[in-house]
């Protein structure tokens, strides 16, 4: 596999700033969290042809099975998030629906993924139709879901126990009028991300008293106007130690740090499209402190 790795100096609400710690595994009470996260797949299962420019021959469902797997093999407590848009890009989609996706995220053992526009482009019953594959869940606070099916797959949040730590996992979706036919939708509606997902980021991190609390956002990077996106998210609200985002297909060579109401940082990532990079995160947890960040690295899958 070839890598594109750095080490970040970087710091998150609630997580401290790196710093190089002497025999750092040889306190008992230390855990280390692993995060790995893809976002706008699009159904890219191969890798790309050879006629693709700089991505020939990168990505592949494959290769990023190998790649999990190799890193689970490394790490003891690794977690396994996707921003959405899983769906459309290759004939895989138009010819199996969904269904391929979905079986091999499956067998992936994703733990959580967010909707993107595209996860509608067979409609909600072809959506609910593939997820009853899945063991995941998808995960929105910020729709409001009249379709039954639809509503039994989508939790607000998640929360997901991994040794000492506790992760808590909400998401939030973009604005779906303009971008998906209406009739694909089921009545699904958009609500202000910022409203839906303070109430829940303060329930997880002050109800719950998770360790970390992690937002998938298919909201999109950054936009010239005052449409919300993960910056305007991150600067509005409290108590969201790290943005997961998607749909701008952003290629974020480091993560951007962004202040949240409270002047504390939020770290905020996205790995571009097409499945040719994974983010990876690594957080040290000592008990009843705040997590450090040892590093990130977005991982060329290739």
């Amino acid at each position: 596999m070839n890598r594109r790795n750095f080490i970040k100096n970087t710091t998150a609400s609630g997580i401290a700033l790196w710093m190089p710690i002497p025999s750092i595994f040889e306190k008992e009470q230390l855990t280390k969290l692993t995060i790995l996260h893809t976002n706008d797949v699009h159904s890219r299962i191969d890798p790309f042809p050879a006629n693709s420019g700089r991505m020939a021959g990168l990505g592949g469902a494959a290769r990023r099975y190998q790649l999990i797997q190799e890193i689970r093999d490394q790490e003891e407590q690794v977690i396994l998030l996707d921003s959405g848009d899983m769906f459309q890009g290759t004939p895989y989609f138009n010819y199996f629906q969904g269904e391929l996706e979905i079986k091999l995220m499956e067998q992936m053992k994703y733990d959580a993924a967010t909707i993107g526009n595209h996860d509608f482009d067979g409609g909600a019953d072809g959506l609910v139709k593939q997820m009853r594959q899945a063991s995941f869940p998808l995960i929105n606070c910020n729709y409001t879901i009249e379709h039954e099916g639809l509503h039994q797959i989508t939790k607000p949040y998640r929360i997901i126990q991994k040794g000492p730590i506790k992760i808590g996992v909400l998401g939030v979706g973009i604005e779906l009028d303009g971008l998906v036919p209406e009739k694909l939708i089921a009545n699904t509606r958009y609500n202000d991300p910022i409203k839906a997902a303070q109430p829940v980021a303060t329930f997880l991190k002050e109800e719950e008293k998770c360790d970390l609390v992690i937002c998938l956002s298919h909201l999109g990077y950054q936009y010239r106007n005052e449409k919300v996106s993960d910056l305007v998210l991150a600067k509005s609200t409290r108590d969201i130690d790290l943005i997961l985002g998607g749909h701008t297909h952003n290629f974020l060579e480091k993560p951007a740090i962004q202040s949240n109401i409270d002047g504390q940082p939020v770290i905020i990532n996205q790995v571009g499209w097409g499945g040719v990079w994974m983010g990876r995160f690594d957080l040290l947890f000592e008990k009843n402190k705040p997590g450090r960040c040892l590093n990130c690295q977005p991982l060329l899958i290739g």
